[in-house]
């Protein structure tokens, strides 16, 4: 069987995307692809690395790249979720949008991510399925989850948005600048606290210029 076929019947098990065996397959997988990459990445090392049978990892997953996607899936969701959970009802505008850029782009630079975008890219023609997934749990998902964290500033009349999804987009794409960029592409170094806080600092002030509400004359 290669690793593309699909093994022993799934269905039982396919409703339970939580079970801990499930996280362990994945848990074992991300070492394995992180290591090894996509294409140098085989079912037994990662069943090894999980310590399960082959079989039971296809009890879960019918190939490498449906376990390379549901890899990509819960890191990219978990991670959309930990970056905005601020509690926008305190501070100032210009603090939480601090806060978030700031916990956006410390995440971004990390080394795991730039591995986990390059793997992506690399197999995103090859599985175009899985560059879509990684797209809509990362970049949209996050977006989505900023919106709605500007649409409670807006609500406090902090903000005037007139689409506030573009908005958000506009925002991280503005803390990134170059820096993740610079890293995808081969730069050994990262850019240190002090780099990332000016450009986050950068893109807010940016920001608030085009959407802080104006006070009434």
């Amino acid at each position: 069987m290669t690793e593309s076929d699909t093994g022993p019947d799934r269905t039982a098990t396919r409703g339970e995307p939580e079970s801990t065996k499930r996280r362990d397959i994945i848990d074992g997988a991300r070492r394995v692809f992180f290591d090894k990459g996509f294409d140098g990445a085989s079912m037994d090392e990662v069943a090894k690395a999980a310590g399960v049978s082959k079989a039971t990892i296809y009890v879960y997953f019918s190939s490498k790249d449906e376990l390379f996607e549901a890899l990509v899936l819960n890191d990219r969701a978990r991670s959309a979720e930990l970056l905005f959970e601020v509690d926008t009802s305190t501070g100032d505008v210009d603090s939480v949008l601090r806060r978030i850029g700031i916990s956006f782009m410390t995440m971004m630079v990390q080394p795991d991510h730039i591995k986990l975008v390059r793997m992506v890219i690399g197999v995103a023609e090859k599985f175009p399925r899985v560059g879509r997934s990684f797209f809509e749990a990362g970049p949209c998902h996050g977006g989505r989850r900023l919106a709605g964290l500007l649409r409670q500033q807006a609500d406090l009349g902090r903000l005037t948005l007139d689409d506030d999804l573009a908005a958000a987009h506009l925002f991280l794409n503005m803390c990134q600048g170059m820096l993740a960029k610079e890293l995808l592409f081969g730069n050994p170094v990262p850019p240190t606290p002090a780099q990332i806080a000016e450009t986050v600092d950068r893109a807010v002030r940016v920001f608030l210029s085009a959407y802080r509400t104006r006070p009434v004359n």
